[in-house]
């Protein structure tokens, strides 16, 4: 397995190195975000070790650039900083987990191991359906460069539809994600959901996403373009 390590304190970065390859990995080093970025891009990786204070370009900014790029290389990000708005702003712009600084070795191979289990499946931090944009962390959605508000729960809808585009969603699919266990009312509620949805996201712009497939459930996708 071969890892980028991006770290701009050579003797971490040097220490990280040696306890890497003495766990039989193949280590590459990068000092600043850009050289990190071009390594990223240009190298078959199975995973990275990504510093967020760097020079050049910082590792919120390297990742999100990676993941818009399709680059979906597991990320494992260290930060010296420990707030809980620190740690989501990385999970938010694609890392895949997150280490504080100072932080055990032997924590740090466990939680590589178990990113390298898992692979690089495509998990955009943003959605894309056609010119249709849902990004789950700022709750926003739009439509081209059109913002389209939407309420907490119609987002709820909607994100859930995205993360599962392409496939056809049973309504009750939707209620139980979407919905608590204490909710007792009709899963027709999906329905009254799906029609705002579509009076928000695609009349007023011509478009056709959400699609009903009879006797089944929704499905969204971009495959139909503009409506005739």
């Amino acid at each position: 397995m071969r890892i980028l390590v991006v770290e701009d304190d050579p003797r971490l970065a040097e220490l990280l190195r040696r306890g890497l390859v003495g766990e039989g990995y193949a280590v590459d080093l990068a000092h600043d975000g850009l050289h990190g970025l071009e390594l990223a891009h240009d190298s078959g990786y199975d995973a990275i070790v990504l510093d967020v204070m760097l020079p050049g370009l910082n590792g919120y900014r390297l990742c999100k650039q990676l993941r818009e790029a399709g680059v979906w290389t597991p990320v494992l990000m260290l930060t010296a900083k420990d707030g809980e708005y620190d740690e989501a702003e990385g999970l938010d712009t694609g890392a895949d987990d997150y280490v504080t600084k100072p932080f055990s070795f032997v924590a740090l191979t466990a939680r590589l191991r178990a990113l390298l289990r898992r692979g690089r499946p495509e998990r955009p931090a943003v959605i894309q359906v056609g010119d249709l944009e849902i990004d789950p962390a700022a709750r926003s959605c739009r439509r081209g460069t059109t913002p389209v508000p939407l309420t907490a729960r119609e987002f709820a809808v909607l994100e859930y539809l995205a993360r599962r585009r392409g496939e056809t969603i049973s309504k009750t699919e939707v209620l139980e994600h979407v919905w608590d266990d204490k909710f007792g009312g009709d899963v027709n509620v999906v329905e009254v959901y799906i029609s705002t949805l579509r009076r928000k996201i695609d009349a007023p712009f011509k478009r056709r996403t959400i699609h009903t497939v009879r006797g089944i459930g929704y499905r969204l996708d971009a495959t139909d373009g503009t409506r005739p």
